[in-house]
């Protein structure tokens, strides 16, 4: 057992996602949160909020930046986020006519969470693609073999004969759904995070609004009408988003599981897992594998909804438990489309023997 099978170098060949974990590395957080830095001092520069040099000297200073990140794991075990300790490095790098410019009217959770909607926003480019070839493929699965009659099942008991699209309809159809749920939900949490110390961008006086503004439509963006720090529901609702993708690729996973035991014979699949005791079987690790994503999503959602409870202006214990749980829950989403495109690759139904 591993702190996270997700990147282990052996079992993140079963349970992981390279395209998607890399959206969730550090390198990805630092890439993101430079971003931030380096399109709020050109926002602020265009209204006058800071100088044009000190904010081409931040931008260019962002583009290149390496910070020491031993230096951020200190900083982040002293005050509970990275970003004041990054900042430091980052003045400390600046010339000094363009130190005090930098980070200007912004707190560390502007930069965090507004890093993290950009990185979201990327992952779910990638699984709403993937939904979508699912979604074909099941569709000529259906096409090929959906006139076989096989046996429909209800309460784990034999029921009548019936069609395969019956039950390659009820696959396929979930996902749909679940995409639009999912992009729905995209409007909820690729949101700019821009508030200041406690939401009111003191510190820009009336030029606030149009820095956000700026700020929104440099990074494509959603400007909400007011700032989110404490409204966590858009993220919830992501949440739950990924976790009814991941039980619905699960229910697929468990018709086919069932469908290929050896008793059965309903469905025969193209390739499975051997034994090393038994090398006559062909396990249906990929269908396992659904089953399990959809299982350990259902767990994470819960802590998902724990996490809307941010008291007052900011939280930190809420902050800190969405960080622990959302990357997981993308990355099984993401690997688990993966391992369903695997499954149903030479998919076929055997007819029902009469």
């Amino acid at each position: 057992m591993t702190i996270s099978v997700f990147d282990h170098p052996i079992l993140s060949g079963l349970l992981g996602d390279e395209a998607l974990a890399q959206h969730f590395s550090a390198r990805a957080e630092i890439d993101a949160m430079m971003r931030f830095e380096a399109e709020l001092a050109m926002a602020e520069a265009q209204e006058g909020v800071i100088p044009h040099n000190a904010a081409k000297e931040i931008a260019a200073l962002a583009n290149a930046f390496g910070p020491e990140i031993a230096g951020l794991k200190a900083g982040a075990a002293r005050d509970g986020v990275a970003v004041p300790a990054l900042v430091a490095q980052m003045r400390a790098a600046l010339p000094q006519i363009a130190r005090p410019h930098l980070h200007f009217g912004a707190t560390s959770q502007d930069v965090i969470d507004t890093g993290f909607a950009l990185r979201v926003r990327d992952a779910v480019s990638i699984l709403s693609q993937r939904l979508a070839e699912l979604v074909k493929t099941l569709k000529s699965l259906e096409t090929r073999e959906g006139q076989i009659e096989v046996m429909a099942h209800t309460r784990m008991q034999a029921a009548v004969p019936v069609p395969a699209a019956r039950k390659i309809r009820s696959w396929h159809e979930p996902l749909s759904r679940g995409a639009k749920r999912l992009e729905v939900a995209l409007d909820g949490i690729a949101v700019l995070h821009f508030a200041g110390a406690a939401g009111t961008l003191d510190k820009l006086g009336d030029k606030g609004d149009a820095v956000a503004e700026r700020l929104a439509a440099s990074l494509n963006l959603a400007l909400p009408g007011h700032p989110r720090h404490s409204e966590r529901d858009g993220i919830a609702a992501f949440a739950a988003a990924l976790s009814q993708i991941t039980g619905s690729l699960g229910k697929m996973g468990q018709d086919i599981a069932l469908g290929a035991q050896s008793e059965l014979g309903e469905i025969e699949l193209a390739t499975g897992g051997g034994s090393s005791a038994m090398p006559h079987k062909k396990n249906p690790v990929a269908a396992e594998a659904l089953v399990t994503f959809a299982r350990f999503n259902a767990t994470l959602v819960g802590g998902m909804h724990q996490a809307l409870v941010h008291e007052n202006e900011r939280s930190g214990a809420a902050w800190t438990l969405e960080w622990m749980l959302l990357p997981q829950m993308i990355v099984a989403t993401g690997a688990a489309t993966l391992k369903s495109a695997e499954l149903i690759d030479g998919l076929t139904f055997r007819p029902l023997k009469t």
